[in-house]
């Protein structure tokens, strides 16, 4: 007895159900991170992606580019789109996991939430005609949010990208078999010799593998505020030494997670000026990361001596030029405090030893002050005193300075992303 036009259909529909799981089953695995980020949101905007084999761990392609004025989410959705268009020139029937620290964006995708935002919907349908594009092809998408301390590579690369490059990297390619094409074939030269004419390979060309440069890195953070810094007095070495407000110690936990995604490699300590509000600000992120806390003075503030704890107003009626002078002469000195020669000459001895004493690959948080920051930001940017004064460096932010063998890079600066 035949079967029916009902038993047809079910056992058809097994069959493509068999044949979808073989298929994925022998597909390629990848795993996709994303990210995007927005200096104001919106303001200078940038995405990064990159996409690793998800069994051997490669990194297989990264792209990373600007996006102008743009909000995070923008920025976000855009990083997920340039790495799923890489993940389908690898392979489009893969197994691809998309790991974003954004859970708006992976809510959305998954289908969870609702997206509301005229330009978030236009860019979810670009990336949802290329999941669909995928499927169509044999593979498959999955959501996962991870924390942001876990998205660090698509982090950087969307920070790349904010600074305005970009990277359209695909080391698959330089990996033929990995990528299941064929290795080309072995070039061969007709080379003559004496008794005529024979075939000798010609030797293969050795391109070196270079080793990036590891950096030794310094974290520069900003205490958080006091009443004083609230007020605008001047608040020096040697004066009142006020301990942090309530927003103070706000800002010193927030900091301590942000810079937590700024260590690369292992951190020994963290380093404090001796001053109460840079040392309960470093106590902090001693904490979070769990390393000791050492206390360095020559990472104390300027000393300002009488003008200590006074208002600039104040100043001003006491000495007409006595703030300028503060800013522009490098020999000038408040009444009984401190020249702003004497003062770089003891923070770049502290910045010196600390260099001195650390590892490459290693990382230490410096919990100080603003014109610390300034000493030492003018010392490797070979600025004047007075431009030094031109860099931001607001309360709990943190400036970080990369230092390699005869070079050195400033990283991130007055980075408050995290308050």
């Amino acid at each position: 007895m035949s079967a029916g036009r009902g038993e047809e259909t079910s056992a058809s529909e097994a069959r493509s159900r068999g044949e979808r799981r073989d298929q994925n089953a022998l597909s390629r695995a990848l795993r996709l991170e994303a990210d995007g980020g927005s200096r104001g949101n919106p303001g200078v905007a940038g995405y990064g992606a990159v996409v690793f084999d998800a069994v051997s761990g490669d990194t297989l392609a990264e792209r990373a580019a600007p996006l102008g004025k743009a909000s995070n989410n923008v920025a976000e959705y855009s990083g997920l789109i340039a790495g799923l268009e890489a993940a389908m020139e690898i392979d489009p029937s893969a197994r691809i996991d998309v790991a974003m620290d954004s859970k708006l964006v992976i809510e959305q995708m998954a289908g969870r939430w609702k997206i509301k935002h005229e330009d978030m919907r236009r860019l979810a349908l670009q990336a949802q005609d290329l999941v669909r594009r995928i499927r169509e092809s044999g593979g498959e998408v999955t959501w996962t949010w991870i924390p942001r301390e876990r998205n660090k590579a698509a982090d950087k690369l969307s920070n790349d990208g904010m600074d305005g490059e970009v990277i359209t990297s695909d080391y698959w390619r330089d990996s033929p078999a990995e990528a299941g094409s064929p290795a080309p074939e072995q070039l061969t030269l007709l080379m003559p010799d004496e008794d005529g004419e024979r075939a000798v390979p010609e030797p293969p060309v050795v391109v070196p593998v270079r080793t990036p440069p590891t950096p030794r890195r310094i974290v520069l953070l900003r205490h958080g505020v006091t009443d004083l810094t609230v007020q605008g007095r001047l608040d020096g070495r040697g004066g009142i030494d006020p301990e942090l407000n309530p927003e103070g110690r706000r800002q010193a936990f927030a900091a301590a997670q942000g810079v937590r995604d700024q260590i690369l490699g292992d951190i020994p300590y963290v380093v404090t000026s001796s001053l109460a509000r840079a040392e309960a600000t470093g106590a902090a992120v001693a904490q979070a990361l769990g390393v000791p806390a050492r206390v360095d003075a020559d990472w104390d503030e300027q000393s300002f001596g009488a003008w200590d704890g006074l208002s600039f107003s104040r100043i001003r009626d006491l000495a007409p030029d006595g703030l300028t002078s503060l800013r522009s002469d490098p020999d000038f000195c408040a009444p009984g405090g401190e020249s702003h020669r004497d003062f770089v000459a003891r923070v770049l001895a502290a910045y010196q030893r600390l260099l001195a004493d650390l590892e490459e690959g290693q990382t230490v948080v410096v919990a100080t002050h603003r014109k610390p920051i300034m000493a030492v930001l003018a010392h490797v940017l070979d600025l004047d005193m007075a431009t030094g004064w031109r860099l931001g460096c607001g309360p709990a932010s943190f400036t970080v300075v990369d230092v390699f063998t005869g070079a050195v890079t400033i990283e991130r600066l007055n980075d408050q992303h995290h308050l």
